[in-house]
């Protein structure tokens, strides 16, 4: 990494690394287990959704042609002849002039194509096991009707190949009639801080050190994006307790290993130092996160991809966004590596660096019927403000040709984790 040399695009730095990635192997699981991975092969509906025709009111099955010209002024007096709670298997048939009660979720008599709340009766629920009076006819035949496979058929896709299963998706392939989907495996990952500074969180501190917080950082980040954080390590600037983590790491096969500090242009970098040969150190038209490094090296099944990021907690954080997250999200397969985007007017004014896409940990302003974007601190976008991290609920980003955001100019913004909490 020369520091005469001219500064690489975000695009490229990103492409290299989504070059070496690999996907990760596959496996059948069941549902139940199945929350937060990433599917590898889409899910097909076992049965229709809904199975059968049934009722979207509790009231009474009809014959369309018996109650068409019901009112106030001229009810329809049906004898009623069934009464169909869900989850019954009967099918009454219905001759003219009679009904079935019928509750909610029910499957609707074949004779039947048409149902009659009880609101839109004289007696409703109370008088509703001998004669319905309709005062009131339904719209047309198939009214409150639910039609089986109006959602879905046998056979149809649920869900697409690269969607995160959570809850809704879990609940939706459920109700489609499977139990298992293919998965991808979480990229194993372990996380290395770097810096003879740092001392444990909660230990008194001597002058110059710092409390250790860039491991829980990034293994947070990580998991959320879909890891299994195998290792969070602390190393200083000596050499020997680096090269002893990542020999350890390789040797159980991890997927990725991000590293914390070291990689820059100082004295003391000891990841630069250590891993020369097995990553290439670039500077970045970003701020912040300018010094960056990315690499590989064997492991017993496989390759780890190396990421070596800047120490500074908010660098640490915005170079994860932006390299680290994509990476790990397409080696399971995600169909989208990007987070969700829009543009917002500025709530306030701020300054950018020259020459450099900046990513400004940013807070949403959601009073009103006009969002806004403002940073997340007074201080700007000092790669140092580890505080502020806890206010950002997104990254503004400002493009390199900018050198001064006014208020009200439109802004793009990425949006993090719960950033409307």
């Amino acid at each position: 990494m020369s520091a005469g040399a001219p500064l690489r695009t975000v695009e490229e730095q990103l492409g290299d690394v989504l070059a070496a990635v690999r996907p990760l192997p596959t496996a059948r699981v069941a549902l139940a287990e199945a929350t937060g991975a990433t599917l590898r092969e889409p899910v097909r509906a076992a049965l229709d959704i809904p199975v059968f025709d049934n009722s979207a009111m509790d009231g009474f099955a009809v014959r369309f042609a018996d109650v068409a010209h019901a009112s106030p002024a001229a009810p329809v007096i049906l004898r009623v002849v069934a009464d169909l709670p869900a989850g019954t298997a009967d099918d009454p048939p219905l001759a003219a002039g009679e009904a079935a009660r019928i509750m909610t979720g029910s499957p609707v008599p074949s004779d039947a194509d048409a149902i009659v709340p009880f609101e839109d009766t004289a007696g409703g629920l109370s008088d509703s096991l001998q004669t319905a009076t309709v005062q009131r006819a339904p719209r047309s035949a198939g009214a409150f009707v639910r039609r089986a496979g109006d959602d879905l058929r046998s056979g149809d896709v649920v869900l697409e190949a690269g969607m995160m299963l959570g809850p809704l998706q879990v609940a939706a392939a459920t109700a489609a009639g499977r139990t298992h989907a293919v998965v991808s495996a979480r990229p194993r990952v372990a996380v290395v801080s770097t810096g003879s500074e740092l001392a444990p969180a909660g230990t008194p501190l001597r002058r110059g050190q710092i409390p250790e917080s860039n491991g829980v950082l990034l293994a947070g980040l990580a998991a959320a994006a879909g890891a299994d954080v195998i290792a969070q390590v602390c190393v200083d600037d000596e050499g020997g307790a680096l090269r002893d983590a990542v020999a350890g790491l390789l040797a159980a096969s991890v997927d990725a290993v991000i590293f914390s500090g070291g990689v820059s242009a100082g004295a003391f970098e000891v990841v630069r130092t250590e891993l020369a040969a097995a990553m290439t150190f670039s500077r970045v038209a970003m701020q912040p996160g300018k010094p960056q490094g990315f690499g590989t090296l064997p492991t017993p099944t496989g390759v780890a991809l190396l990421f070596g990021l800047p120490g500074n907690p908010v660098s640490a954080a915005v170079s994860f966004e932006v390299f680290v997250r994509p990476a790990l999200l397409a080696m399971q397969g995600r169909r989208v590596i990007r987070r969700p985007r829009l543009t917002l007017p500025a709530a306030t004014s701020w300054r950018t660096p020259e020459g450099r896409r900046q990513y400004l940990p940013a807070v949403i302003d959601t009073a009103g019927d006009r969002w806004s974007v403002r940073p997340a601190t007074a201080g700007g976008s000092g790669s140092h403000l580890a505080g502020g991290l806890g206010l950002a609920r997104a990254l503004a980003v400002v493009p390199a040709d900018v050198a001064e955001v006014h208020e009200g100019d439109p802004v793009m913004v990425h949006l993090l984790e719960g950033w409307d909490a």
